[in-house]
């Protein structure tokens, strides 16, 4: 494979990329997954990062129109499982016209994998950005999917499956930085004839020195289907009021403290009122940095497909039945500044029919400019009457960063995963030998726990020269 970078303006570049490779990219931090839908995992190849904000800055987190990981992602016709699909080419162009306009263009295509019954897929997305006001700007973003049969007169072109978008954002940021917001409208488009293909956001929010209050309102429609976002459910509608009053006492010991409510309602035509997530909490700053934050919070959920609460596989809640529980929850976090820092949530309360109790640890040790030594430990005790499963979920995770010298790095992560009966391990070895050249060594091992027996291992080597013509 081969990447190229060409200077096309002061502020503007072209990136051209070939057969692409993302073996040394580290793999992902799991998570206990107690949610009914998709769960978000953020980017993390090179090549969609640079100037991602000009496409990832559309929507929100939980409507985006566009999520660059569903490129190299395509379904198993056969087993209806995700599996990885080669990148053949792409290219993208991004970056700044001048001080008020910036844009965005990137076209990628995927291989055919004949056996899976998956089309070589190409996708475009195209953004354009211009500033207004003082720090205000207007964004418009296409995009486009389509499967290109290369077995078909002009390279298929016209005869295909496609899902496209196109929408418009605008961002408000007065000038004195007291009122923020976000006004999105973006509309799917589709072979098939859709009416309820839309989703629209609006959000304003207030700030002072004492007093922060924010609203916002968004609706998804039914058919809407960014098939290249990241909008894990449709048909909602969903507004959340938030205020929150900060005191600043003369102290030597807090810097500032103050209450902050917040509500959270969900609902549809046909259902009606599904979710609600309302929670009252207090929050202190303390002179050193550190943060304490406990809240009590009440949840309404109404299920309209069979879920069970744990994940694990056991006998799942009946769809039309609906819950509503209380919870407590603790957050603290001590002085990043510091070489030793942690950070401590915890909760406990009613889950569904039954309880849970979460406790997570994380603790982070700098070792100046040399690495850093981290353990994460994430643990949730989920008791549910009989016939549903109970649960004692761990996640654990220790991660060390080394810096042996200003061109060699070293980075092993290990996860411990029981919900998913796994073990992972990641090592990755880099040797900048020169500027933007790179030697990597990676071992990555997936396993069962139990009988220490692997599911997939892989080690790779990789080199990468930098050409600077």
């Amino acid at each position: 494979g081969g990447d190229a970078k060409l200077a096309v303006g002061p502020a503007l570049n072209l990136d051209l990329t070939y057969n692409p490779d993302f073996s040394q990219v580290e793999v992902d931090q799991q998570v206990t997954n107690l949610d009914r839908f998709e769960i978000f995992f953020p980017e993390r190849r090179q090549f969609f990062l640079e100037n991602a904000d000009l496409f990832a800055s559309f929507g929100t987190n939980r409507v985006r129109p566009f999520f660059s990981r569903r490129i190299g992602v395509d379904r198993d016709e056969n087993t209806g499982q995700n599996i990885q699909n080669r990148i053949l080419f792409g290219a993208r162009l991004s970056g700044k016209l001048d001080n008020n306009w910036r844009v965005g263009f990137m076209n990628m295509q995927t291989d055919r994998i004949p056996d899976s019954g998956i089309e070589g897929q190409n996708f475009t997305v195209a953004a354009l950005q211009r500033k207004v006001f003082a720090r205000s700007n207007v964004g418009m973003i296409f995009i486009n999917k389509e499967s290109f049969d290369f077995n078909k007169p002009v390279l298929g072109i016209g005869n295909n499956d496609h899902n496209r978008l196109i929408g418009i954002d605008y961002n408000l940021a007065s000038a004195d930085n007291k009122w923020s917001g976000k006004v999105f409208y973006h509309q799917s488009l589709e072979e098939a004839d859709t009416k309820d293909a839309f989703a629209a956001h609006a959000r304003l929010q207030y700030d002072d020195l004492n007093w922060t209050g924010s609203l916002f309102f968004t609706k998804v429609g039914s058919d809407f289907n960014p098939e290249v976002g990241f909008t894990p459910r449709r048909d909602f509608n969903h507004v959340g009021p938030r205020l929150s009053y900060t005191w600043f006492p003369k102290s030597n010991f807090i810097n500032r403290h103050g209450p902050t409510i917040d509500f959270d309602f969900i609902w549809n035509e046909t259902y009606g009122l599904t979710d609600e997530n309302h929670s009252l909490s207090y929050r202190f700053t303390f002179q050193s940095l550190s943060v304490l934050n406990v809240s009590l919070n009440y949840n309404y959920i109404y299920l309209f497909f069979p879920f069970d609460p744990t994940n694990t596989g056991g006998e799942r809640l009946a769809s039309g039945t609906d819950f509503s529980y209380w919870n407590t929850s603790v957050f603290y976090h001590s002085d990043y500044r510091r070489p030793f820092s942690v950070t401590v949530n915890g909760s406990t309360g009613a889950y569904f029919n039954g309880d849970r109790d979460n406790a997570r640890l994380d603790l982070n040790y700098r070792m100046g400019y040399r690495g850093t030594i981290a353990l994460s430990t994430n643990y949730n005790r989920i008791r549910l009457p009989e016939p549903y499963n109970d649960a004692d979920l761990l996640l654990i995770g220790p991660r060390f960063d080394f810096t042996f010298s200003r061109s060699v790095f070293w980075t092993l992560f290990v996860q411990y995963n029981n919900q998913i009966d796994n073990v992972n391990i990641n090592s990755r070895f880099q040797w900048r030998f020169r500027p933007v050249s790179d030697f990597f060594l990676v071992y990555t091992d997936n396993y069962f726990p139990d009988v220490w027996s692997s599911k997939n291992r892989a080690i790779v080597a990789k080199f990468t020269y930098w050409l600077n013509l």
